[in-house]
């Protein structure tokens, strides 16, 4: 079983930045996807980015030119450098991965981290 552990959010003002990072383990196998999702109170969780492991990237609208997925293959590793935050941006930041499990593409379900909280205030 794959264990998501995320760190670094935190409490940072209107046009500030912060930096998420999340680490994999459990498994030999990589998660084929890596990424992050955010929920704000009283709304439906969201997709922010995700990143293969062979580096498409793809973003939420909202966060495009502000936000910035990277990972480590080697590492199992996955950040998120958040830049020019808006309160908008207030949620709990949660890390997710998937398997790739055959040749159609089939996912398997997504691993979860715990979350973490990113606060911006104006």
């Amino acid at each position: 079983q794959v264990q998501l552990v995320e760190s670094g959010g935190g409490l940072v003002q209107d046009g500030g930045s912060l930096r998420l990072s999340c680490a994999a383990s459990g498994s030999r196998f990589s998660l084929d996807v890596m990424g992050w999702y955010r929920q704000a109170p009283g709304k439906q969780r969201e997709l922010v980015a995700d990143m293969s492991s062979g580096g498409r990237t793809n973003y939420a609208d909202s966060v495009k030119g502000r936000f910035t997925i990277s990972r480590d293959n080697a590492k199992k590793t996955v950040s998120l450098q958040m830049n020019n935050l808006k309160p908008e941006d207030t949620a709990v930041y949660y890390c997710s991965g998937y398997r790739i499990i055959n040749v159609e593409g089939a996912r398997s379900p997504l691993f979860w981290g715990h979350g973490t909280q990113v606060t911006v205030s104006s």
